[in-house]
């Protein structure tokens, strides 16, 4: 668990959010499904889920909370495997991901959003060291 804390914290660095505090969780592909049927409307298991802090009726409340990351560690498993990397490089894809989608991008927009969010998460790859 002090991999993944770190790793968060290394690309929050570098995304200039030091400063700010995320939550982290890692579920079986049960739970996540149950989260992104309640949440997305979507009856599947996902790899992470990202729950902005800054959205909505309670979004001044506290500038320093990002938010919730919530990440299948079965599903994670399962992409390292199929991508033919470690588990680690797979979690920091991850938690790079749901860590753009707390700050506004959304590559579901598509278009030029999902060129900027591709483009922004190969770029902290790159500054974690693992690409």
């Amino acid at each position: 668990m002090d991999y993944i804390r770190e790793l968060a914290g290394k690309i929050m660095l570098n995304l200039g959010l030091d400063s700010s505090e995320l939550s982290l969780l890692l579920v079986n592909n049960q739970k996540i499904r149950a989260l992104n049927r309640e949440y997305r409307g979507i009856n599947e298991p996902t790899d992470v889920l990202a729950f902005p802090m800054q959205e909505g009726e309670f979004k001044g409340l506290n500038q320093a909370l990002l938010g919730d990351l919530v990440i299948s560690l079965e599903r994670a498993l399962r992409q390292a495997k199929e991508g033919g990397h470690a588990l680690e490089r797979e979690l920091a894809i991850l938690i790079i991901h749901g860590l753009l989608h707390l700050i506004g991008y959304d590559h579901e927009m598509g278009g030029h959003e999902e060129k900027r969010m591709k483009k922004k998460e190969r770029e902290l790859l790159r500054k974690v060291d693992l690409i």
